[in-house]
């Protein structure tokens, strides 16, 4: 059997096998369950330039107004607090690299999610500096990005260029400051770019300002429009 059935059918196989969920350790269970998604992920408005949460009927935050992130479509699934910041560092700093599947299921799930995909050319995770990337031996956000669309994933079209100081701890600003000229886009991926509608994918929004350095690059590059997913927002 070629490799690559044989892969797909054990992944197959291992949905179908009962586990226990990740946050209230029920059991058998998805890797989340059915009670947790509707205990801590409930739809909620959220702004469509940052997907931070606004009240009913209001469609962009003040911040947003004043100050544009340059994405024409911000969207989350969840707020960063418990149980979801749990698994997010689980996911990126304690080697579970299998809570990525439940975790962009949960992506997929989100308002406004399904069409972004559809009406996307690319699925661009963000990327990790070459060092953190040996440090952790994986992306995480290649890894949600995988799940998303495989067909669209263009993974080579984004890169980093050089270590940043870690964005934990600095400021909006400093932020901002940090990732200036953190991202380019390789020239062999120059053609395949122009024009096209991007969707940004990552673990975590804070400020923006990953997000808005990524899509600055893309759209010097040639990208006509730069949407974002991310599984969780900062409130």
């Amino acid at each position: 059997m070629p490799f690559t059935r044989s892969l797909g059918t054990s992944r197959a196989f291992r949905d179908w096998l009962p586990s226990q969920c990740a946050i209230c350790r029920a059991w058998p269970s998805q890797r989340i369950c059915t009670a947790c998604l509707a205990r801590f992920a409930p739809a909620m408005a959220r702004c469509a330039g940052c997907a931070a949460r606004v009240p009913d009927g209001v469609s962009r935050c003040g911040l947003c107004l004043r100050e544009p992130t340059g994405l024409d479509t911000c969207i989350a699934a969840v707020d960063y607090g418990w149980p979801w910041a749990d698994l997010v560092t689980r996911l990126k700093f304690h080697g579970e690299p299998g809570l990525a599947a439940p975790l962009a299921q949960i992506m997929r799930g989100a308002e406004g999610a399904d069409q972004a995909l559809r009406t996307c050319d690319a699925v661009v995770p963000i990327p990790l500096a070459p060092q953190r990337l040996r440090q952790r031996g994986y992306n995480q956000s290649l890894l949600l990005a995988r799940q998303m669309h495989p067909g669209k994933l263009r993974h080579q079209w984004l890169e980093r260029t050089h270590e940043t100081d870690a964005q934990s701890g600095l400021g909006r600003r400093e932020r901002l400051r940090n990732l200036l000229g953190a991202f380019a886009v390789p020239a062999d991926a120059g053609a395949a770019l122009q024009g096209s509608h991007v969707l940004l994918v990552d673990d975590v929004m804070t400020t923006g300002a990953t997000l808005r350095a990524a899509a600055r690059a893309l759209c010097n590059a040639g990208a006509a429009r730069i949407s974002a997913l991310v599984f969780a927002r900062t409130p």
